[in-house]
């Protein structure tokens, strides 16, 4: 017999590949403008006010959880706080985010001093402690940050970019400057999310959007070195962690032996070579993902076999959160988030959950062990 768990302990057990019920599932920006509700609040109030206040921001974390079954929440913030703590100017016009002033320097690299995370990002912490008051011990709660060098890429180019010509100039003319611009970047990663793991996150992503842009050579050499001192801090104090990197399929390797508890895959990656990869690994991650997020425009049936498809592709049973392969994106439909959501709902895991005693009740029944 399978018992029960609640979507707090199926994710957390998923996460260190432990037997489930079912495969937890969230999805990456499921707070966001394809919810109405979303849409209700943002016309009061521009982005950086609902990062800003915590009160907001927590009603914006809960709202997919009212609406839908996942067993995650995220925090409802943006990866640019880290840069706007740091000191640069960081506005949200139409057309994506723009920074100023940019760094290109070692100079400009030298201006930025220590970060006070609970001072800078005091509003933050607030949010976490407050979504956390709400899901109790029900909905597991995640947390996130940029990456070192997705975060560099923003304050670089001061503004998203196709070819990040700027970037890859100052690692090639520079490299010296870069490397400490991300080391900077990694103790600051490093204390934020430590911060909400101590609020009340259950575990935190890192998202490296950026990294796939890279060749693998330059990738190891620069990039994995801030990453990897993320993943170890934060597992040094008990934390767990996922990463997550957009265009990762040339450097699935390197992203293995980062070690993290975690890691999510874009849809470009095939599940089952990535299962396979994971299984070698002296640190097994679990896998998160990866149906691509233009999918759930699909019909029903269409998302159903294909939750099973990366269902399969994954073994089934223990070490799989099921995810998008990217982020929800404004126009999908409410019909297609509802009908991944029930596919992953439907399916059965392949190991059984142990029942044992209730020891910490008098209730006399049998529990899932957690």
């Amino acid at each position: 017999m399978t018992a029960t768990m609640t979507p707090r302990k199926r994710f957390l057990a998923a996460l260190r590949q432990q037997p489930v019920d079912r495969p937890p599932v969230w999805m990456m920006r499921q707070a966001g403008r394809y919810l109405p509700e979303y849409r209700e609040v943002r016309k009061g109030h521009t982005f950086l006010e609902m990062v800003h206040q915590p009160e907001l921001a927590t009603e914006v974390t809960l709202q997919p959880l009212r609406r839908f079954g996942f067993d995650a929440g995220i925090l409802f913030s943006d990866i640019l706080t880290i840069p706007e703590a740091m000191g640069m100017n960081v506005q949200f016009p139409e057309g994506g985010p723009q920074l100023t002033p940019v760094v290109r320097t070692a100079a400009d690299v030298a201006k930025f001093g220590h970060v006070d995370v609970r001072e800078k990002l005091g509003y933050v912490e607030a949010a976490v402690k407050m979504i956390r008051g709400e899901l109790g011990d029900h909905h597991a709660l995640l947390g996130f940050s940029g990456a070192p060098f997705t975060l560099a890429c923003y304050m670089i180019e001061g503004h998203g970019s196709k070819t990040f010509e700027l970037t890859k100039t100052l690692m090639v003319q520079q490299p010296e400057v870069m490397r400490s611009l991300l080391d900077l970047l990694a103790d600051v990663v490093i204390d934020y999310l430590q911060m909400q793991l101590e609020a009340g996150a259950d575990a935190v992503q890192l998202f490296d959007t950026w990294a796939g842009e890279l060749r693998r050579a330059d990738y190891d050499a620069m990039v994995w070195p801030s990453t990897k001192r993320i993943v170890d801090a934060i597992q040094d104090k008990g934390g767990q962690i996922m990463v997550f990197a957009r265009h990762p399929g040339h450097l699935l390797d390197s992203t293995m032996t980062l070690g993290a508890d975690g890691l999510g895959l874009d849809w470009r990656i095939d599940m089952a070579e990535a299962a396979a990869k994971a299984s070698k690994q002296a640190l097994r991650p679990a896998l998160q993902g990866n149906l691509d997020p233009i999918e759930l425009f699909a019909p029903a049936a269409h998302i159903e076999r294909r939750v099973k498809e990366v269902y399969e592709s994954v073994g089934g049973g223990t070490g799989w959160i099921a995810n998008l392969g990217h982020g929800v994106i404004p126009p999908t439909p409410i019909a297609g988030v509802e009908a991944f959501v029930n596919a992953v709902h439907a399916l059965k895991s392949k190991t059984a959950v142990p029942h044992v005693p209730c020891s910490h009740c008098r209730c006399g029944s049998e529990h899932a062990a957690p």
